[in-house]
């Protein structure tokens, strides 16, 4: 069995190492990032529907301005950002399941004035006509480095590398090539489409999960670990 390699921030890190074990599968990772909060000021909350937001993140380190958004509802992208909503005390109206854009298209032709919790580091999105969108930064990541540990394992056998955002791609990339880490002994699996072009060639192979959740990347990662 092929070893799995895990590349993203805690807490998700630890959730899916632990995840990954019970599966059976030999899971080794490190954070590529570090998230940490930025200072943000609040827009004029007047004629504000909603929030839409594109990472757990924005919960995690929005900080206690968040307390006064808490009457609007939040549009997420995915579960797990809308898991973080909730647990925040926002009320979900929409899970997306492909992307933020993919979001907005879906509440197309509605009248609907947005405020964007988002990264430093942002997907640019287009809103459709009649809906409006206001950006705050809320957060940012902090590039780090492979740990000795991992990279010595993915130097000497490969794998296959479990990549949850675009950003992490290109920074294994960046890391790959410090490291003179082979990838074509890598295999990867991403969770979604963006993912999986922001990776590019260069690996042994590239496989986008079926659906943008932990469980349908790590059963893709279960399977492409005993191929």
């Amino acid at each position: 069995m092929r070893k799995l390699f895990v590349f993203r921030p805690e807490p998700g890190l630890g959730v899916t190492l632990e995840t990954a074990g019970a599966l059976g599968l030999e899971a080794l990772g490190c954070a590529l990032f570090e998230v940490e909060p930025v200072e943000w000021t609040l827009p004029d909350l007047e004629g504000m529907d909603a929030l839409l937001v594109g990472s757990s993140n924005a919960f995690r380190e929005g900080g206690k301005l968040l307390d006064k958004l808490e009457g609007l509802p939040v549009y997420a992208v995915g579960e797990a950002t809308a898991e973080a909503a909730r647990e925040k005390g926002f009320l979900v109206t929409l899970t997306g399941k492909g992307g933020l854009q993919q979001v907005l298209d879906e509440v197309a032709g509605r009248e609907l004035d947005f405020l964007r919790l988002a990264g430093e580091k942002m997907v640019e999105l287009s809103p459709p006509v009649g809906i409006g969108m206001e950006t705050r930064v809320v957060y940012r990541m902090r590039p780090r480095d492979i740990s000795p540990s991992v990279s010595k394992e993915m130097r000497e056998e490969g794998g296959v590398a479990l990549l949850h955002s675009g950003e992490a791609a290109l920074r294994l990339i960046e890391e790959c090539e410090r490291l003179g880490i082979d990838r074509t002994t890598l295999t990867v699996a991403a969770l979604g489409p963006r993912i999986a072009e922001m990776a590019g060639g260069g690996w042994e192979a590239v496989h986008t999960a079926h659906a943008p959740r932990d469980a349908e990347l790590l059963a893709l990662a279960q399977a492409l670990c005993q191929g």
